[in-house]
Parts: structure tokens; C-alpha cells; sequence
């Protein structure tokens, strides 16, 4: 306990389950103790027996002990209880005892001592005691929630929320299940035994997913596959972040894998393919071969590229960092980060959604439970600080976070391990996947037996198709130097099917030479097939890879032959009509298969005698090895998931019971602090501090461990697909005509680059067009958002009421007069407080500004002088007075002392009177003056005017009189800043005018400001938008930037933009000063005068952004072509123009100077050369009174005027407009289409699609000419395609 003051003498009691009293309490002590420290003065130390064994809530009661005659201490308390053990190990025992120990006075949070009757090993332990609640008064707590119901409803929410989540991951698993499954290739040849299995992951880019139709080869060093089409019909492949698995057959092993092939035909709405990793592993030997890809595949990104080979991937690429970093990061935000998986888990983890969303669920509830526990527990003054850099924590503030993490990651790390490990049900004795997946692959083999799916109506095309199909299979190797076509092969020829024959036995001989056997040896590799066990027997005694390799494909060959056999037995000689044809092909059938049988035998050292005449299969094998990745694979029984759910529904169900006590308990005011820190700091560890941990887990990973992970695809589904041979040989016979099966021609290519890359003109363009009238509509919102019509109403209202019945000259005694009576009378009105009418609050009192100058300000000539012995110049600011006097302006000895109280006769700076220079009709004047208030009433204010006039306070020194003062319409929320100047130019007679300036500083209370901040921060959102488009650019063309106008016109509206914001922020924090003076002197003036001005800028600066923000608008109409010609008139006429225009300029001018000479001291249009400018242009467009300068001088006035007519109107002006219209017709004989035409083209033509309307090019034709040259083309190539295909059958 730490006492404010010492001493501090009190008592202190403790209770159990109830308040102590003096007569009923479980233990009792008086402090302070004797010692020599404030510890030993102040702690209570209480052991198990003063507790009397009671285990639960205690009370603790402190009451002071006072001296006679005093009422009250002001005085403070710490009570910080720890909770401590002294214990030893007990040898003989074999365990803690607490014996002969005792806890120490000098015990504290950071240490124990303990104090023992004996040496021995000892140890102490200590936690902080967290927040206690009964969950006995569970019925009186939840009897306080209509008064605290912020952490009920909190938690109740979780819950709602929780299981709407919950329907959502449900719907998302179902979704996953089906992704989850090897497709096996539909254009797969039934007659292939070695397979593949193909895992192409896309990658995490935006845009990275493809519609189009993917094609790839395998490259080995025995050779290559046939081009295999990437789908699968009852899913969709290929999307962003997606891992597609595919099995590919291939007639026998290709050896060691040197690369792939991959490309597509950039079909469909999203062509673009981004693809990851690819990985392709061997299903009989289990050896895998991995492409870092990590590359475009489309015509408008990347290297603009839709066919790439990838070779291998070396261990070094597999071990480089960034395949390791971006890799391990991938992984631990899809599937370790617990909170990211829910969204992107990956289909195959078994861990599913719903699982994770419960995960989340139940850590956040204990995430909340332990925040709540230790919220608010106090510190202990004394406790030492240890200091990290710029971390600096406490022993209890960590002793915290461990208990913490005690109370909530066990139970959390073990319901994710178990939801994580626990196998499937219908997998817990792998019989079933094991029966599914061989069952699949022998759906993708169901015709490997010619007896039991060969078709009865065999004919003398599919003979020659099934030889040409083993020709091509043997052309693909890397050994064949003889070339293969088909162009030479036509159906309906008996002499067809000996050529094929012939080209076959070619292939063989060639590929079985005994010369052939230095160079195969040099192209073997480290792969060996599985071979069934007829070839397993024939094969056996081969000391080398290439003798089994040669022998693979000789047993491969051999079991063709046997079918094509078998096929020209059950055609027989009927069917050709050239029986000598038959008997040759026949011979030369079995003279194939004679020499590769003696090929066979000797590759065998232990089986010669028996006839390799059997079907070789390697199906049995690939079995096999399924079966032993599938029952090898671990795990927990599936029975495991029922604990999982158990220990989720448990902990959720706890925590938030437990937490709702917690928050009824702490109160409204707590609860909702408690709550406001727990949801900053749950973002702050989701959003930051997590995904750094998986960035330098990343990091580590990387560059520490440098392991290569392998995905484990053990839980997956062969799916095959059914069809029979005839089915196979149909599909060939299209594989052989289609084009997807072919690379795109560069043409094509190039073709679709330029389509492409029209399309993303177009959609910009249309992007560009929709934003910037959405930036537009925001802006005119912000505009007018500043502004109110009713301030032109109260302007012109107070304005009249001031000003009616005053002439355009008052002399010094109708000012005297002006101020006694409609000033007066309309400044304090009939409503107290109010002037006029009583609508508008007058807002502290007005205020009188007079500037004078000095007498004898000016020389005066010699000869006139001993007429006029004074002389009162014009208002300048050298002669200016500044002086103070007494009343009636006599001169005063004193100074003008800043610290004095004002007087009318004194004068005061800008800054005294809080005050700025004004424009005013005749100069500038300063902000300074001789000043006095008016008011606070009308008799004040009448008593002070006769004061003035009594003193003569303005008299012929005098040169401007400012009345000010502000005020405030509650009807319309505007305050008013009001000011009347009356100046003189020396003449003795003042003109009146008036400066109103309206403007609202506070928002009205309805929900129309609401939407007008929305619209304002949605405008700096554009700006912002802008901001990076042009760095971007200003980036890419450097100084070329500024060389086009229209940039220089977008980087002005950001300039003008900002400082809008500026202003505006400026404006706001103006208003609230002055708002504050006011408040704090309302029997004083308060100028507003600065906060109107910046107003006005801020006006201003909005109007120029609106004015270059609809000029901009034509550079989006360029894609018109008549606006397009009129730009490019412009650009062609733009050096005649500019002269032209300097001519007009010069005239201008010149007839302004005359006209003001001539006319400035008769006529007030002509009274300054700025007036007589604004005449002169009047006159261009007719706007001009004749009558005022012809009855002043006919004769004059006629030339100069008519001389301007003629030469500017009738001979420049329409010179500039000749030019102009030459430059158009040169303009339309010398046009050049845009290139922008084509896109605005396509656009519209996209845009009518979308609406289902026909749109019509400029020529009558329907679509983009590209599209229907494609049309026209694809066309022909189905035509073509049909006569083959009639003309074979």
C-alpha cells in the first residue's frame, strides 16, 4: 500500500463474500507498522491461516483513523495485492513443501523474499491477480443491462455474425469440393500407359485468371507428348490463385523432362493468363519436375507473348530467395495465417472453412475474455521499468501477457492441430480412395484391350489412321531424324496404307540400329518406367537404362502392331479393292513385329522363351504406388473431429459468458473504453503486426532454412472420363484439323495485340469519361455546398434597408445626418439586439473608422497661395495621420501609449483594432484608424454620435468613414459582414458604397451537410486519384510533361485543389478565433473581416476549378471527329491567330487611352481607363449608348467611335474569322482520321452489345471491320473443314 501522505493512520478489514464490519470480518490490522520503510510500514501480509481456509471473493474495507475535532482527510490510497508462495524441494519427498517458509515484508511485484528456518533448495512463485467477477451474481448482473448493455450486445453480435459467416463458409466449402480432383484429359489416347500428373498453379496478380483454352507439351529427353487441352468440363481451371491438376498420359516414359510448352489461343473475356508454378511429377517413379514460370502468357502484358517454353527449374532456382520468400509468404497468408485462410484457404487443405471460421471465432472470444481480465488492473508505483529502445514495459505488464497467452493459445493451438490432422471419414482405411482413384485411371485406359472395345465396323480410314497415329508417336522422339506428314495420305487409296506401313518400318529400323546404341546411351537418363510384369520378365536381365528404355518402347510398338494386326483380320480382303494391297500389308505388319520381337528377346537375359506377346500394362503398378501414398499417409482418427467442435463450442460458449459478466460488472463508462481499446488493438495485431510476423517468418525461412516444401495432394480425386476407341479416333481426327491444338501464327498474334490493346483504349477511355464526370458532380456539389441563394436575399435586403433614400453625394452634414437617423434606426431595431426587422442578431456592436490626413498635406501654387492658406490632400498613405489628440482634435502633449484605453481621437494600428486594409472606390486604405464602437443599445449609441458631433470628430480632414459590424440570420444560418464606406476624394463631397460578404460557419442541423462532407472528402479521393495518375506520367515523360497543355491544365486544378483545401482550412480555423473573441467580448466589436476574406478566396479558387474543369471537358470530346477538326483547325490557324489577336489587343488599348482622355472627366464610362477598356469591348458587341457621346460632341464622338466600328468590327474581326474558315477547309482536305476513331468505334460498339442494341459503323456495317474480317475468316476455315470431312467419307 502506498499512502500520499505519511503518515497516513487507517484501519483496514477484510471479509469473505460480504463487506467486513467491526464485528464481522475474517481478518483486521491497524497501519502503519513500526519500520524504518514505508514498505514495512505499509504492507499486509496475510497467509492461509489468517484466510481461516476460505477460497473466493474477499472484500477489503479502509477506514481512517481521525484525531478529535476532524471532519475529513484529503488523502489517497494505493492497494496493489500480490499473491505469493515461498516453497523448497523436499529431497526426502521428492517435492515442493512450504514448511519453515514464510513470505517476506519486502516482497513486491518484481521479487519475493522469502524468509526460511532452513538451507535448502527453494523457489518462489507469483502471478498477477486478474479482475474478479462472481458468476454466482450472474442474475443481479444480467438486471443492470438496460443500463449497461454495450458488452452483451457486443458479444451477442459476435455470436449473429458468426453464424451468418458460418453459412457463408459452408457454401464456400461445398464450392471447394468440387475444385478438389485430378482431371484426367478428355484428348488423352486410350492406348497410353505412362502417366503424368500435371499441377499448374495461376498466380495472385489482378487479372491473372484466364478464359481462354490452354494447351502444353511436354518436352523430355526421349521426347515429347502430344498437345494436351487444359479443361475440365465440370469446373472452371485456371483461376487467380488456383492450383489445377490434370493427368496426361504419354505412350511411354519421355525421360528426363528438359521443359514444357505452354500456350493459348487468347480466347474468351479475359484472355490474359498469368501462370505461377507448374509442376509435373511421374506417376510411376514418383520423380517430380518443377517450372517457375511466374510469367505472362497474354498479347498486351509481359513480353506480350501467348506461346513460351519454360525449361526446368534447377535446384538452384528452387533455392533462390525470392521463389523461397514469395513461396513461404503465399503459403503462410493462404493456409498457416488463420483469419486471411478464411478467404483464401486452399481447396485442398483439409482444414476447412467452417473450421476456421469457428477458429477465429473462439480465438477472438478468448482473445476478448483475457483482454477484459486484466483491464484496468493498477500498477505498482515502485515497479521498475524496463526500457528497450522505444519499447519500455513493466515485470507486470509482461507477467500479464504470459498469463494471457497461458489462458488462450493452448486450447486455440490444440483445436486447430486437431481440426488440421484429423483424417477423413470415408478415409480411415483408405479403401475407398484406394478403389476410387485406380478405378478413375482405368476409365482414361478402358480401351487398352482391342478385343473388348475394338468397334466391329472397322475400316480401311481407321487402319490407315490408327498407323499414322503410331507414325506420329515415333516422329516425336528426340532420336527420329525422319521427317513425318500426313499431306501425302488420302482416304479412299488402297496404296495409302503400305506408304503409312513403309513410313513405320522407316521408323523402327532407324530407332533400332545397332550404331544407334552409343548415341542412345548418351540420351538416357536416371527414369525408369515401371513395367508391368510380362515386360518386368522380359527386361530383367538389361544391365542398362537405354537397352530397357529401347526395350519399353519396342514392347510399346509391339502391342500396336498387335492391334493393327487384329484390325486388317477383321477388315480381311473385302475390304480393299486391290487384294494385293491386303497380302502386303499383312506382311509387312508381321515383318515389323517379327523384328521387334527378336529386338525384345534381346533385351531379356532370363525369360527368352516366352513370347512377349502379352499386353504390358503399367496400370497395376501405378496402382500400386497409389496405394502406398494413400495408407501411408497419417493422421488422427476422424472420430477427433467431434473433440475439435466440442473444445470450440466449450471455449466460445465460456468466453463470452464469461465477458458479458466481466462487462456488466465494470460498468457503461468501462465497458465501453475497454471495448474501444480491445478493437484498436485487435485491428492493429490483425492488420500489422501478424503479417509482419509472416514476413520475417518469410525472411527466415528464405534465408535460414533455404527448405523446398512440397504440396502434398494426397486427399484428391481422380476424375475420369468415359468414351470408347471410336470415340478416341473421332477426336483425333478433329485434334488434327483444330487450331487450338496448334500455336497461334504471329499474325494472329499481332492481330489479336492490336485488338486487345484497342479494347483497353476503349475501356479507359470509358473509365476516364465515367470518372471525371463523377469528379465533376463532386465538384459542383462542393461548389454549390458553399454557397446559399438566400445570402444574395439578406445581402441586398440589409443593403437597402441602410441605404434608401440616400443620394450618390452627401455632404459632411448629411453624413452626420445619414448616421443619427436611418443608420440608428435600422442598426437597432425594434426587437432588442436586432436591427430591421428583427430576423438578424447583431452580432457584438458596430463600429466607426474614420481615416484623415494631415493638414498642410499638400503644396500649393505661388501665386494662389495668400488666397487659400491650407491645403487637404487626397487620400495617400504618406500623408496619412497617425497622431493622438483630445477632444475636438487639439493636440496632445502625450503619446499614444498601446496600453491606454482608446479614444475616438486616438489612433489605433491594424492590429489594435483586429482590422485589414480595404479596397475602396477611390484607394487603398489601411487597416488603422481613429475608431468607436456603437452600442450595445440605441441610447449608447445616440449618446456617442452626439458626441461626436458635438466634437466635430469628422470634419474636411477627414477622407473615409468605415461603419462595421456583423451580423447573424438564424433563419437562413448566415452570418453577414457588413461594412458602409463613405470616401471623399478631397472634394468635400462623400459617395456611399457597401461591402456584403455572407457566409455560414456552421453547418445546419438536417442531414444536407452530411452529404456535402461526404461529397468533399470523395473530391480530395479524386484529387488524390489524379495526384498518382500525373505522377505517374510526369514520371515517365520528365520534362516532356510539360509541353501539352492539357497536363498543365491537370496539374493546375491539383494546385488549385490543394489550395482550396488550404483556404478552406484556413476559413474554418478563422471562423472559430473569431467565433472565440466574440464569446469572450460580446460587449465589444468582433470582426469577421478576415474569416469573409478568406471566404471569398476560397470562392474564388472553387470558381476557377469549375471554370478549368468544364474546359477540360473538350479534350475528353477529342474522340468526336467534328471536335477533333475543330482542335486541329485551331493547331493549323494558331500563328495567324496570335498575330491577329495582338493586333486586336493594340487597338483596344489605344481607342481606351483616347476615349478615357477625351471622355473621362464628362462621362463616368470613361471616367478610368479600366471603364473605358470594358466600353470599348462593350461597343464590339453591341452594348453601347450613343446618345451620351454624341450629345457631349457629335462630331468627334462620331469619328473616334465609327473610325472603331469599322476598323475592328467590320475589317479585324472578320479577317481573324476569314482565317479561321481557311484553315478549316485546309483542315478537311489535308484530315488525317484519328487514331482514337477506331477506339470510340469499338466502344460504342461494346456499349450497344451490352444493351443488346445493333450498332452501325460509318460504311453500314455492323461491328468493328477486325471483327468481321474474323468472322469472315473463321468462317471460311469451318467451310474448308466440312468439304475435307465429306470429302474423306
Amino acid at each position: 500500500m502506498v499512502p500520499s501522505i505519511d503518515p497516513l493512520p487507517f484501519k483496514l478489514f477484510l471479509g469473505y463474500m460480504d463487506y467486513p464490519t467491526d464485528s464481522n470480518h475474517v481478518a483486521m490490522t491497524e497501519m502503519p507498522y513500526q519500520g524504518t520503510t514505508q514498505e514495512e510500514r505499509y504492507t499486509w501480509i496475510l497467509g492461509p491461516e489468517d484466510l481461516k481456509g476460505n477460497s473466493g471473493v474477499h472484500y477489503l474495507v479502509v477506514r481512517p483513523i481521525v484525531g478529535p475535532g476532524i471532519k475529513s482527510i484529503n488523502a489517497s490510497l494505493s492497494i496493489t495485492p500480490i499473491m505469493a508462495a515461498c516453497q523448497f524441494w523436499d529431497e526426502s519427498e521428492l517435492d515442493w513443501k512450504s514448511y519453515g517458509c514464510r513470505v517476506g515484508i519486502k516482497t513486491s511485484s518484481l521479487a519475493t523474499q522469502c524468509l526460511c528456518k532452513h538451507l535448502t533448495f527453494f523457489g518462489s512463485s507469483f502471478f498477477v491477480t486478474p479482475n474478479l467477477v462472481d458468476p454466482s451474481r450472474t442474475a443481479e448482473l444480467f438486471a443492470t443491462f438496460a443500463d449497461n448493455p454495450v458488452v452483451v450486445c457486443f458479444v451477442g453480435a459476435l455470436f449473429g455474425a458468426y453464424l451468418l459467416v458460418l453459412i457463408w463458409a459452408r457454401r464456400k466449402d461445398i464450392q471447394d469440393a468440387t475444385k478438389v480432383k485430378v482431371t484426367v484429359l478428355e484428348d488423352n489416347d486410350p492406348t497410353d500407359e505412362y502417366r503424368y500428373l500435371l499441377c499448374v498453379s495461376t498466380g495472385r496478380r489482378r487479372g491473372a485468371s484466364t478464359s481462354s483454352q490452354v494447351i502444353i507439351t511436354l518436352l523430355g529427353a526421349d521426347g515429347k507428348s502430344e498437345p494436351h487441352y487444359l479443361t475440365d468440363p465440370k469446373k472452371r481451371v485456371f483461376e487467380k490463385g488456383a492450383v489445377d491438376l490434370f493427368l496426361l498420359t504419354a505412350p511411354y516414359s519421355l525421360g528426363d523432362l528438359n521443359g514444357i510448352r505452354l500456350w493459348h489461343n487468347n480466347s474468351g473475356s479475359h484472355p490474359t493468363w498469368y501462370v505461377g508454378n507448374v509442376m509435373v511429377e511421374d506417376l510411376q517413379t514418383q520423380q517430380k519436375w518443377y517450372f517457375l514460370c511466374n510469367s505472362w502468357l497474354a498479347v498486351n502484358m509481359g513480353d506480350c507473348s501467348l506461346d513460351k517454353l519454360f525449361p526446368v527449374s534447377t535446384e538452384t532456382d528452387l533455392k533462390s530467395f525470392r521463389n523461397l520468400f514469395f513461396t513461404r509468404t503465399c503459403k503462410d497468408f493462404s493456409d498457416g495465417h488463420l483469419w486471411f485462410s478464411v478467404i483464401s484457404r486452399p481447396p485442398s487443405s483439409p482444414f476447412t472453412c467452417v473450421q476456421r471460421v469457428s477458429c477465429c471465432f473462439s480465438l477472438l472470444l478468448c482473445t476478448m475474455l483475457t483482454s477484459i481480465m486484466f483491464y484496468g488492473i493498477p500498477t505498482d508505483p515502485s515497479e521498475q521499468t524496463l526500457d528497450l529502445g522505444h519499447f519500455e514495459f513493466t515485470l507486470q505488464q509482461f507477467m500479464i501477457g504470459i498469463q494471457s497467452s497461458l489462458i488462450m493459445f493452448p486450447i486455440n493451438i490444440l483445436i486447430v492441430s486437431i481440426f488440421r490432422n484429423t483424417r477423413r471419414r470415408e478415409t480411415s482405411c483408405c479403401k475407398n480412395r484406394i478403389k476410387a482413384k485406380p478405378e478413375a485411371l482405368d476409365q482414361s485406359s478402358s480401351s487398352q484391350t482391342p478385343a473388348k472395345n475394338m468397334d466391329v465396323n472397322v475400316t480401311l480410314e481407321t487402319v490407315i489412321m490408327d498407323i499414322a497415329r503410331i507414325a506420329r508417336s515415333l516422329s516425336s522422339s528426340a532420336k527420329s531424324n525422319l521427317p513425318f506428314t500426313e499431306s501425302g495420305f488420302g482416304p479412299g487409296q488402297e496404296d495409302d496404307i503400305n506408304a503409312v506401313l513403309s513410313v513405320v518400318d522407316d521408323f523402327i529400323k532407324q530407332n533400332n540400329k545397332p550404331s544407334d546404341s552409343s548415341q542412345f546411351k548418351s540420351q538416357s537418363f536416371p527414369v525408369q518406367p515401371h513395367l508391368t510384369d510380362d515386360s518386368e520378365s522380359l527386361a530383367s536381365g538389361s544391365t542398362g537404362k537405354d537397352i530397357q528404355m529401347k526395350s519399353n518402347k519396342a514392347q510399346y510398338l509391339y502391342r500396336q502392331l498387335c492391334q493393327i494386326d487384329k484390325e486388317l483380320g477383321l477388315l480381311g480382303p473385302s475390304g480393299f479393292h486391290n487384294p494385293h494391297s491386303y497380302s502386303q500389308a499383312v506382311q509387312q505388319v508381321q515383318g515389323m513385329k517379327g523384328f521387334l520381337e527378336e529386338q525384345i528377346i534381346k533385351s531379356s537375359s532370363e525369360n527368352q522363351d516366352e513370347c512377349p506377346q502379352k499386353k504390358l500394362n503399367t496400370t497395376e503398378r501405378t496402382k500400386s504406388s497409389l496405394k502406398k501414398r494413400l495408407c501411408c499417409h497419417g493422421g488422427l482418427p476422424w472420430w477427433f473431429i467431434f473433440i475439435g467442435w466440442l473444445l470450440v463450442i466449450a471455449t466460445s460458449v465460456v468466453a463470452g459468458y464469461f465477458t458479458m459478466l466481466y462487462g456488466l460488472k465494470f460498468g457503461k463508462k468501462r465497458s465501453v473504453s475497454w471495448l474501444i481499446s480491445m478493437v484498436v488493438s485487435f485491428f492493429q495485431s490483425l492488420l500489422i503486426i501478424q503479417p509482419l510476423k509472416v514476413v520475417c517468418l518469410a525472411l527466415f525461412f528464405a534465408l535460414v532454412i533455404k527448405k523446398v516444401e512440397e504440396d502434398d495432394y494426397q486427399n484428391v480425386e481422380f476424375v475420369g472420363n468415359t468414351r470408347n476407341t471410336g470415340d478416341f479416333r473421332d477426336r483425333q481426327t478433329v485434334r488434327r484439323d483444330s487450331s487450338i491444338y496448334k500455336p497461334p501464327p504471329p499474325a494472329d498474334i499481332e492481330r489479336m495485340r492490336r485488338k486487345r490493346i484497342l479494347e483497353q483504349k476503349a475501356f479507359s477511355l470509358l473509365m476516364e469519361i465515367l470518372t471525371y464526370m463523377g469528379f465533376m458532380w463532386m465538384l459542383l456539389l462542393v461548389a454549390y455546398g458553399q454557397r446559399d441563394p438566400n445570402a444574395f436575399y439578406l445581402n441586398e435586403h440589409i443593403r437597402n434597408s441602410f441605404t434608401k433614400n440616400i443620394p450618390d453625394s452627401m455632404s459632411l452634414g448629411d453624413v452626420f445626418s445619414w448616421a443619427k437617423t436611418s443608420l440608428l434606426s435600422n442598426l437597432f431595431g425594434d426587437y432588442p439586439g436586432f436591427i430591421t426587422d428583427g430576423n438578424s442578431k447583431l452580432v457584438g456592436n458596430a463600429r466607426l473608422r474614420q481615416l484623415r490626413v494631415k493638414k498642410k498635406s499638400c503644396a500649393i501654387a505661388g501665386p494662389v497661395f495668400q488666397f487659400v492658406p491650407d491645403c487637404r490632400a487626397p487620400y495617400s498613405r504618406e500623408v496619412e495621420d497617425m497622431g493622438s489628440y483630445n477632444p475636438g482634435w487639439n493636440y496632445s502633449v502625450r503619446s499614444n501609449i498601446s496600453g491606454g484605453v482608446p479614444t475616438p481621437w486616438s489612433y489605433q494600428s491594424q492590429a489594435q483594432l483586429r482590422a485589414y486594409p480595404v479596397w475602396g472606390k477611390a484607394a487603398l486604405y489601411r487597416g488603422g484608424g481613429f475608431a468607436t464602437e456603437l452600442g450595445p443599445d440605441l441610447q449608447n449609441a445616440s449618446s456617442t454620435l452626439e458626441y461626436l458631433l458635438r466634437n466635430k470628430w469628422m470634419d474636411v480632414y477627414t477622407r473615409v468613414i468605415f461603419v462595421e459590424f456583423t451580423v447573424y440570420n438564424a433563419n437562413v444560418n448566415l452570418f453577414c459582414i457588413v461594412m458602409f464606406i463613405l470616401e471623399t476624394a478631397a472634394t468635400g463631397a462623400f459617395q456611399l458604397s457597401s461591402q456584403l460578404h455572407s457566409i455560414r460557419l456552421y453547418h445546419s442541423p438536417g442531414g444536407l451537410h452530411i452529404f456535402v462532407w461526404a461529397a468533399e472528402i470523395i473530391y480530395l479521393l479524386f484529387i488524390l486519384y489524379y495526384m498518382f495518375l500525373q505522377g505517374k506520367l510526369m514520371r515517365r515523360l520528365q520534362w516532356a510533361y510539360f509541353s501539352s497543355v492539357w497536363n498543365l491544365f491537370e496539374l493546375s486544378i491539383i494546385l488549385l485543389s490543394w489550395s482550396a483545401v488550404a483556404l478552406f482550412t484556413k476559413r474554418t480555423l478563422l471562423g472559430d478565433r473569431d467565433m472565440d473573441y466574440y464569446l469572450n467580448h460580446k460587449d465589444q466589436f468582433a470582426s469577421f473581416f478576415e474569416t469573409a476574406t478568406a471566404d471569398s478566396q476560397l470562392r474564388y479558387l472553387i470558381a476557377f476549378l469549375v471554370l478549368l474543369s468544364s474546359v477540360k471537358l473538350w479534350h475528353l470530346l477529342r474522340l468526336n471527329p467534328k471536335m477533333n477538326m475543330i482542335s486541329a483547325t485551331l493547331r493549323r490557324a494558331w500563328t495567324d491567330i496570335s498575330g491577329f489577336l495582338l493586333i486586336i489587343v493594340i487597338m483596344l488599348v489605344a481607342y481606351s487611352i483616347v476615349s478615357n482622355v477625351i471622355y473621362g472627366w464628362k462621362i463616368s464610362s470613361y471616367k478610368t481607363l479600366a471603364d473605358a477598356l470594358v466600353t470599348v469591348i462593350s461597343l464590339q458587341i453591341g452594348i453601347f449608348d450613343y446618345d451620351e457621346v454624341l450629345n457631349c460632341s457629335p462630331i468627334l464622338g462620331g469619328l473616334l467611335f465609327g473610325s472603331c466600328i469599322v476598323f475592328m468590327t467590320f475589317v479585324v474581326l472578320n479577317l481573324l474569322v476569314s482565317v479561321i474558315l481557311v484553315a478549316f477547309n485546309q483542315e478537311q482536305m489535308h484530315h488525317k482520321p484519328s487514331d482514337e476513331e477506331e477506339i470510340v468505334d469499338l466502344m460504342l460498339e461494346k456499349i450497344c452489345s451490352l444493351f443488346g442494341i445493333g450498332y452501325k459503323n460509318a460504311d453500314g456495317s455492323v461491328g468493328p471491320k477486325e471483327s468481321r474480317t474474323s468472322d469472315l475468316n473463321s468462317k471460311n476455315m469451318l467451310k474448308n473443314y466440312f468439304q475435307t470431312r465429306d470429302n474423306k467419307l
